[in-house]
């Protein structure tokens, strides 16, 4: 868990992904077209990715991926995303978290 409050820290925006996770490839487009360039982490391609899925599981993501961190805070999966999306709720805190600067 030390190693994911580290990583969530160093970018305003940090996905946990896998590269074949459809909705994994859905939220960080999205993301991506905002502008808000995200630190993205594959947990099927990294190194003790297997321990770090284990761990969001931990912290209540489920499934573990995709997880979505947004100013050091755990915003949930992609359904959460897409939700604060419709709501008109992502955008102020993408903005609030250093992520976009317009």
């Amino acid at each position: 868990m030390e190693m994911i409050t580290k990583m969530v820290l160093e970018r305003p925006v940090v996905i946990y992904s896998k590269s074949s996770c459809c909705m994994s490839h859905t939220v960080k487009t999205l993301l991506c077209d905002f502008g808000a360039n995200p630190a993205v982490h594959e947990l099927d391609e990294v190194p003790r990715g297997r321990e770090i899925e284990q761990a969001l599981l931990r912290l209540g993501c489920s499934p573990a991926v995709p997880a979505i961190f947004i100013g050091g805070e755990l915003v949930g999966g992609a359904n959460e995303v897409m939700s604060l999306h419709l709501n008109g709720s992502l955008i102020p805190m993408l903005k609030h978290a250093g992520a976009l600067w317009v």
